[in-house]
């Protein structure tokens, strides 16, 4: 108890086998046909079809009731911080996925408008987001290069870009990503599958965002120096791209290097100012925006592009794009960009959506979650939008401004329509090095994730391995190749803590009906001729054997020695009775074969008096069997018995109780009278039939 009392219990009732417990607790057998959960499933009523349309449509269900007096005004705040926000985030990770920046802010609108529709998270912002964007510029660069957009300037008698035939090519690969990674989210949330986000731990993660943070900053290195590297593909590309860049560091423009280093420090000393004004203001100031606009100003006036040869973003037309259909035939080239890019996607969404959801006490439905995604990806597809998910940075801003429901993300979107339609061209002088230094300010918050090492380190050294390898497949093998390999390691270590258990001999508390492991707690005492073996993983193919010979070891029974020798005994017996036998024959009389040392010595080896009367196995850790894991088990019951030591099963969930029924582990005269609900039933149960042997024993003499 809370005050450090204790309470003393006591509990009578009679030993209980899995077979009494069934017994007294009538389990039902019943099972519903598949033809009959079909059925069920297809039936359509009223109230079914209201909820169907309420959780497939959620704006149905929340926007009638929406609270104007106490949301309203938060939502309009945080709205317009939100879509302030969009407006250089979506240019910059545009840039980012080697797209034109007007193509960013397609995508802070379309699918931002599809979510408020399809989605269920209040607070999460959709939109661009930096690890997604330079996947998808991975993909861009690899499909359209520069390499083959070469054409002849006569006017400089050398090879130069055709950017527009370029972007134009990039714009339909992106597009065509974006549309078929919506169609995935979408038949993923279809078929219920919004757990596969299990499979990405926290760890998994952390890691993998940072090691991507390194790709992003790799990548805007170009527009900081003013330089144009060979953009490289494939396994360490990253590594190839450095070196590249190291070698042209002496071409650098010193007009753009200025740009940056003196947007990267008026932003850092802004949000510095930012977070200590933070409570003193109601909404942070627009730090980005104002770099966008002033590098606009400056680039202007000054004419940077001309006089100082500083990239600028170039041509924004004004208005929206009609939807086109994406380009099928590229699909079968990004189909694996598309599937890592779904997953990785809703994992980031689903991570902050259910931390916020805990947060303000709602829920977030993962499969619709999935659907409002991959709905608002495959219609941006169509709208040539880049793929989106949600933005930390502008979740906690709107979330900090007073942001209540996803009527702020509607809002945001809005301000995004007016920059577009009217205001977007203004900002064609905007010099790119201004975008990348955004860039890198952002990002700050994944490079100070390097801090979870030592903390993971200390918490848990598997988990601190996993961020650690995930980091480095992700660098060295780029953003999409490395997502699955470190899932696969993620799995490996899964598989490897499973087949490395801890395997203990236990012994009972004096007084109780607990036991723990005798060699972590001195008090602890074996019961007498009983052994009780427990295994910290659970029971199946990849460590069944071992399960068998670390029972041997911790028993000190070395039952293939034992068996051997017993069959080498019988051997010797049947040779002799035989012998004695021909021996009869010959002589023709009735002779009784000699069995003179043979039956002591088969004595002896069954009845050793070191080796416990009986076995129990603690299966509590065991959450499932399969059939290899079962006839481990048989296997195990079947040869100690053959040496005189019953052995039990105690503590199975009733899960592992159907497996071992399905698996046919209940046949040749086993009943389920060997399995017991509790350590302490099977304890009880053996020292009770011991006495009753010693008792018989004494009334004959």
């Amino acid at each position: 108890m809370g005050d450090g009392t204790t309470m003393n219990y006591r509990v009578h009732r009679r030993i209980l086998d899995e077979g009494a417990v069934e017994e007294m607790g009538e389990k039902s057998d019943l099972h519903t046909p598949l033809s009959e959960k079909v059925k069920t499933s297809m039936r359509c009523s009223g109230p079914r079809l209201k909820s169907f349309l309420l959780s497939s449509i959620p704006v149905l269900s929340w926007l009638p009731r929406y609270p104007i007096r106490e949301n309203a005004i938060g939502d309009l705040i945080s709205g317009l911080s939100v879509g302030i926000m969009q407006l250089p985030q979506g240019m910059a990770y545009a840039l980012l996925a080697s797209v034109p920046p007007v193509f960013g802010l397609y995508s802070s609108f379309y699918p931002v408008l599809i979510y408020f529709i399809f989605g269920t998270s209040k607070h999460i912002s959709i939109g661009t987001f930096a690890v997604i964007s330079v996947m998808i510029g991975g993909v861009t660069d690899r499909l359209a290069p520069d390499s083959d957009f070469m054409i002849w300037d006569n006017v400089s008698n050398s090879s130069i870009v055709d950017t527009m035939s370029r972007d134009a090519m990039r714009v339909q690969v992106a597009a065509a990503v974006t549309f078929l990674t919506g169609i995935f989210q979408i038949l993923l949330g279809l078929v219920q599958f919004g757990f596969v986000v299990t499979y990405l731990s926290e760890p998994l993660v952390r890691g993998y965002t940072t090691g991507a943070a390194i790709h992003v900053i790799v990548s805007q290195l170009k527009y900081t120096f003013g330089i144009n590297p060979v953009r490289y593909s494939g396994p360490l590309a990253l590594i190839y791209t450095v070196l590249e860049l190291c070698y042209l560091i002496p071409q650098t423009n010193i007009g753009t290097l200025v740009v940056s280093v003196v947007t990267i420090v008026c932003l850092i000393g802004a949000k510095e100012l930012n977070a200590y004004l933070g409570k003193k203001i109601p909404v942070p100031i627009p730090v980005e925006l104002l770099a966008v606009v002033i590098g606009t100003v400056v680039s202007w006036q000054v004419n940077l592009e001309e006089k100082y040869g500083v990239d600028v973003v170039g041509l924004i037309p004004s208005g929206l794009q009609p939807p086109v259909l994406p380009n099928v035939s590229l699909f079968g080239q990004v189909i694996g960009d598309a599937f890592a890019l779904s997953v990785v996607g809703y994992g980031i969404a689903i991570s902050l959506g259910r931390i916020f959801a805990i947060k303000y006490g709602y829920k977030v439905d993962s499969n619709q979650e999935l659907i409002a995604l991959g709905l608002s990806n495959s219609i941006g597809g169509m709208f040539q939008c880049i793929t989106v998910s949600c933005s930390m940075s502008r979740s906690m801003v709107q979330e900090s401004t007073g942001g209540k429901s996803q009527v702020a993300g509607a809002l945001s979107a809005i301000v995004i329509l007016v920059i577009v339609l009217w205001i977007g061209a203004l900002f064609e002088e905007l010099p790119k090095a201004v975008l990348a230094a955004i860039i890198y300010v952002n990002l700050h918050g994944m490079i100070k994730q390097f801090l979870d090492i030592p903390v993971l380190w200390r918490k848990n050294r598997v988990d601190a391995v996993i961020w650690v390898a995930t980091f480095i497949l992700t660098v060295l093998l780029n953003p999409d190749i490395g997502l699955a390999a470190s899932i696969g390691f993620s799995m490996l270590t899964v598989i490897f803590r499973t087949q490395l258990p801890k395997y203990s001999l236990l012994g009972q508390v004096p007084g109780t009906d607990i036991y723990r492991p005798l060699e972590e707690y001195n008090q602890v005492k074996q019961v007498p001729g009983i052994l009780i073996f427990r295994s910290s993983a659970t029971l199946y193919f990849a460590n069944a054997e071992m399960y068998q010979d670390a029972l041997g070891k911790k028993s000190e029974i070395d039952i293939a020695k034992i068996l051997s020798a017993k069959k080498k005994l019988e051997a010797k017996r049947k040779r002799i009775e035989k012998a004695n036998a021909k021996k009869a024959k010959k002589n023709g009389t009735n002779m009784e074969p000699e069995q003179v040392d043979i039956a002591v010595i088969e004595t002896e080896t069954a009845c050793d008096p070191s080796h416990p009367r009986c076995i129990i196995l603690d299966l509590s850790p065991v959450n499932f069997l399969d059939t290899v894991g079962i006839k481990a088990l048989r296997n195990i019951q079947k040869d100690y018995s053959e040496i005189g030591i019953d052995v039990v099963l105690a503590g199975c969930q009733t899960g592992v109780v159907d497996n071992l029924q399905t698996g046919e582990f209940f046949k040749d005269n086993v009943t389920k009278s060997c399995l017991f609900s509790t350590i302490h039933d099977a304890v009880l149960y053996y020292q009770s039939d011991r006495k009753k042997e010693e008792e018989n024993i004494m009334t004959e003499f």
